[in-house]
């Protein structure tokens, strides 16, 4: 993967703390919960390059 880019995120508090519980049960970071979640947005729209993160869906990291 490339190099990281750190940006000001505005979400909604209920939609933050769901991402947060999501984030313990899976124990991940809730930045990098939302870096899975949107990994898994845009291969499911078709908009990710072919080829493997970190995180792919096999759960292995």
């Amino acid at each position: 993967m490339g190099s990281k880019k750190a940006f000001a995120l505005r979400i909604d508090s209920d939609k933050l703390a769901a991402i947060e519980k999501w984030a313990a049960d899976d124990f991940r970071s809730t930045n990098g919960q939302l870096e899975w979640i949107i990994d898994q947005a845009l291969r499911k729209a078709g908009r990710l390059k072919k080829g493997k993160t970190k995180d792919d869906d096999s759960g292995n990291t």
